[in-house]
């Protein structure tokens, strides 16, 4: 097999959750740029426009789906109405996820069940309904199979204050990578992880706006700048494809060096 047919998605169906924008709508992006057809799924269907547009434009399929994650039987129904419209399902990004700043003295109850409901068992019940369309997908053909990528956090690793449900979402993320991981090798899915540092997003708003943090965070980043969502690509393409067929139960950090050097 020569290098580029390693990276290659050409054929490979694939379902992004939180796709409207950020790393999500990067992500699917990144795929379809490899070949891919993609579902992209988000709480609203109509906010999906750019995604799909960003998709159509490289000229693979866009497939867009209203799916709220928090929901058992939704994730169930969104996977499969993924895999109806695709002919099949090879790759799984479980990216939907949520972060709330709070002082963890004054977390509520339901600002816990929402995030955690979102960052850990809406990927569960996702990856869970994909597995069972992915099943037997590779098994012993030495080909990749069915591909499961988790988005984990720096807060998989490190403890972040105000960050506490957050971080414990993100800690059993991990957990749950290398669980199934361990238990799904069988059915050829592999199931692995990306640990995104320092990106601005919407969602991580608040820090940029403090100029100091800012200011701080770089010092504690190696290669001194913060990640472009760009950077996200490389990664998600490799565990998505062939190239990355006996890597499982991994997490990969990008983070300009962040963890390594702490």
């Amino acid at each position: 097999m020569n290098p580029p047919s390693l990276f290659d998605l050409t054929g490979r169906r694939a379902l992004v959750t939180g796709a409207s924008r950020g790393i999500g709508r990067q992500l699917a992006t990144a795929l379809a740029s490899a070949g891919a057809d993609v579902a992209v799924a988000a709480r609203q269907a109509a906010s999906l426009g750019d995604t799909v547009a960003d998709i159509e434009a490289l000229g693979r399929r866009a497939v867009p789906l209203a799916l709220d994650v928090t929901e058992v039987e939704a994730c169930r129904a969104g996977v499969e109405a993924a895999a109806t419209a695709l002919g099949g399902l090879d790759i799984l990004v479980n990216n939907a996820g949520m972060e709330q700043v709070c002082p963890s003295l004054e977390v509520e109850e339901a600002l816990w069940d929402q995030i955690l409901d979102t960052n850990l068992k809406g990927a569960f019940f996702c990856a869970q309904a994909a597995a069972r369309v992915m099943r037997g997908a590779g098994t012993g053909s030495g080909a990749a199979g069915g591909a499961i990528i988790n988005l984990c956090s720096l807060t998989s690793e490190v403890g972040i204050p105000t960050a506490v449900p957050y971080g414990s979402s993100k800690s059993g993320l991990l957990g749950m990578t290398r669980a199934l991981a361990a238990e799904w090798a069988g059915l050829g899915i592999r199931v692995n992880a990306i640990a995104p540092g320092y990106f601005r997003t919407s969602m991580t708003d608040v820090f940029y706006a403090d100029e100091g943090w800012q200011a701080g965070m770089l010092a504690k980043i190696p290669m001194r700048r913060f990640g472009a969502l760009a950077d996200l690509d490389g990664i998600a393409i490799f565990l998505a494809a062939d190239a990355s067929a006996y890597i499982t139960g991994q997490c990969f950090p990008v983070d300009g060096g962040f963890l390594a050097s702490i």
